[in-house]
């Protein structure tokens, strides 16, 4: 679903409140967080139970998300693999680590083979062994077309978690995938790909974001996000609206996978869930002092793309050394958060 028509769901839906949910979709974060360890106390004035993490001591919560969608690639091991990682990264998005999973799985019977199954499901047994997560069981349907992906479980310490809402103005926006897999994949499907891009991008949404973790139990990071279906600008747009903050992006210091995506932007090969996050983005943020192609580029719905992390400038040469003892694809300083101003984001050349 796009991100607006999300948004006119979820409206519809009663809230219900409960002390121990921590972070749920209200904010738009990559999972919600439950607090799982819990201290109490009794407040006479108040005649209840009030709920406290407990001094310095860790205390840890649950973090869950779900992600599944139909194959981006042909080959059956490198789509378990991705949508794997892709869910995965909503956890570590967190700051938190993954620790259980179950596979969500629809196939066409009579078009899929067993062993073609098997593959997918190896692909994301592998991903998940990677990251130190068991996966546990799953559930399966007939389905017209193919689905699959993982609900995943994970833990993070109170103190580390990294929500939409805790960006402040001043921080850095550093990147750490290069965006324009939702061009490539689209490409890859019309057979306009070149082998490079094809083996380039399926290598990149394979990896996975367990460097989120890494930073938050460093304290290095603010609050961090996975940039997937909605786009940079759609993700980062949550973030501020969360954060009450606004952001200003540099639009050419954002990385591209290959200079081959702007190239086919200008072919007009756009997938439906970029053209939709254009048209969000018209109502969110200032792109006028942007080329068309530019546009296009930021709104691009990405599938396992990397992490934007909003990151204090004291801590950003420890944020840059982490990531490059973790071999992530880009570390990109595109932009920084601001003072709350007329539009979410403001994108410039």
């Amino acid at each position: 679903m796009s991100q607006q028509a999300l948004t006119q769901v979820l409206r519809q839906l009663p809230t219900y409140r409960n002390a121990n949910v921590l972070v749920n979709s209200s904010t738009f974060d990559d999972a919600g967080v439950y607090r799982l360890d819990l201290s109490r106390r009794s407040d006479a004035k108040a005649g209840r139970h009030r709920l406290r993490a407990g001094g310095s001591a860790k205390v840890r919560a649950l973090v869950q998300t779900v992600d599944f969608f139909t194959p981006i690639v042909d080959d059956p091991f490198a789509y378990g693999q991705i949508a794997a990682a892709n869910a995965l990264s909503d956890v570590f998005a967190m700051g938190g680590r993954p620790i259980t999973a179950l596979n969500l799985m629809g196939f066409p019977m009579n078009l899929v083979s067993s062993k073609t199954i098997a593959t997918i499901l190896r692909g994301g047994l592998e991903k998940a062994a990677e990251v130190g997560c068991a996966i546990i069981g799953g559930h399966s349907i007939r389905n017209p077309e193919p689905i699959y992906g993982l609900a995943v479980t994970g833990v993070v310490d109170l103190r580390n978690i990294l929500a939409n809402e805790n960006a402040r103005p001043g921080d850095l926006l550093v990147l750490t995938k290069p965006l324009g897999t939702g061009i490539a994949t689209t490409a890859i499907k019309r057979g306009l790909a070149s082998r490079a891009l094809e083996k380039k991008v399926i290598a990149l949404m394979s990896q996975t974001n367990s460097v989120g973790a890494d930073l938050a139990e460093k304290c290095l990071v603010r609050a961090a996000t996975d940039v997937t279906g909605f786009g940079l600008l759609g993700h980062l747009a949550n973030m501020c609206r969360a954060s009450k903050v606004s952001a200003e992006i540099l639009a050419d210091r954002a990385p591209a996978i290959s200079d081959e995506i702007f190239e086919l932007i200008k072919h007009d090969c756009i997938p439906g869930g970029t053209r939709d996050n254009m048209k969000a983005a018209r109502e969110t943020a200032d792109l006028k002092s942007t080329s068309s192609v530019q546009r296009v580029f930021l709104a691009d719905a990405q599938t396992s793309g990397g992490l934007l992390l909003c990151v204090p400038e004291s801590r950003l040469s420890k944020v840059l050394r982490v990531l490059k003892k973790a071999r992530t694809p880009c570390a990109a300083v595109i932009g920084r958060i601001t003072r709350r101003r007329k539009h979410l984001i403001c994108a410039t050349k």
